[in-house]
């Protein structure tokens, strides 16, 4: 999920009972909350390494109990440069247990999106996604930050008129949050399963269906985006799971599968190419000839060379573009004539 939803996350956390038990908890378990982003550090050594190290060791069981760790010690500094004594006595150990309690909810809440995490990396190196929710989602924004800012305008209000101060103010509305959440995952996993039935028992393709994946679109839980895989081609859906509709067009929303060059399988061996498919579970690699990329300020390849394109279904949202050469989360190769790589590039820049 985005940055704001982990942090809103883990600051309903704390306000929903936590702090009563120790100073310093909703400050620790927001940072807590949002402290596995810190991997995008990796992406200072480019974008292939940021891809690849993007929800990699920080996003996993075994680091959560360190992330904990290191955010009571940056609560503790900040307790020192304080210099002054707090109004509730501070609980060193329950406050790692509710960091880890946070760090845990950055987890799920990258799970329930499409784009994965690996929690039991180094061991497994498998990616896991429950695909219900979009990975930004106004009704979870909306409903978090709700939560933090009504008590605070109810406090103003109370100052007003002189009325005595609340110590835990807002401890209900952060509940309410939380519940509103958890209702909008169970309301989002059964939609998601009813778009996957409707999509296998609807006769969308006449064609022997392989699989079928059904995508989150953002704030409408009846409304999903289908891509199925035949035996030759892939193709795209609507599916609105309140009216039990399948909208797709058999000629525009069908994608034949791309042939395999010798181009498409050295790229699959670069560095791109083996970050990129352990990555991707509807990975489309695409010999596009001598192309530059979309939208990228870089030199054109030679004419001898071909640039080929990574893309995941998974991420052709129409809402992103209708042109599958500016998918999302694309990378692509420029390969000699020789098959040797002369350049990756992703999110816009080269990889160095």
């Amino acid at each position: 999920m985005d940055p704001v939803t982990h942090f809103l996350t883990g600051a309903c956390l704390g306000r929903a009972g936590f702090n009563r038990k120790t100073a310093y908890a909703t400050l620790a378990m927001t940072l807590a909350a949002e402290a596995p982003d810190l991997d995008v550090v990796g992406a200072f050594r480019g974008p292939v390494a940021g891809f690849q190290h993007h929800r990699g060791i920080t996003h996993t069981f075994i680091a959560a109990p360190v992330i904990a760790l290191v955010t009571v010690i940056v609560v503790w500094l900040i307790h020192k440069a304080r210099g002054k004594p707090t109004k509730a006595p501070i609980r060193w150990q329950l406050l790692w247990c509710f960091a880890l309690i946070a760090d845990l909810s950055h987890l799920l809440l990258d799970f329930t999106n499409n784009y994965g995490i690996r929690p039991f990396f180094p061991f497994n190196p498998r990616w896991y996604s429950w695909d219900i929710v979009f990975i930004i989602e106004p009704l979870l924004l909306v409903a978090l930050l709700l939560a933090l800012v009504m008590p605070w305008l109810f406090g103003l209000a109370d100052r007003e008129i002189g009325a005595k101060r609340v110590q835990f103010r807002g401890r209900g509305w952060a509940i309410g949050a939380l519940v509103f959440v958890a209702l909008l995952y169970a309301v989002r996993n059964a939609e998601h399963a009813h778009a996957l039935s409707l999509v296998r028992n609807t006769g969308v393709t006449s064609a022997p269906i392989l699989r079928v994946a059904a995508e989150p679109e953002p704030i409408n839980p009846f409304l999903w985006h289908a891509v199925i895989e035949t035996p030759d081609y892939y193709q795209s859906a609507t599916v609105h799971t309140r009216s039990d509709q399948v909208e797709t067009d058999s000629e525009g929303d069908v994608f034949y599968k791309p042939p395999v060059t010798m181009a498409t399988l050295a790229a699959k061996c670069s560095w791109l190419g083996r970050v990129y498919l352990d990555w991707a579970s509807w990975p489309v690699v695409e010999d596009k000839g001598p192309i530059t990329p979309p939208g990228y300020n870089i030199d054109p390849p030679n004419q001898d060379w071909h640039t080929v394109q990574f893309r995941d279904l998974r991420f052709d949202y129409p809402i992103f573009s209708q042109k599958p050469s500016e998918s999302v989360l694309s990378g692509w190769v420029y390969v000699g004539p020789q098959q040797e790589i002369e350049g990756m590039f992703m999110s816009g820049k080269e990889q160095k």
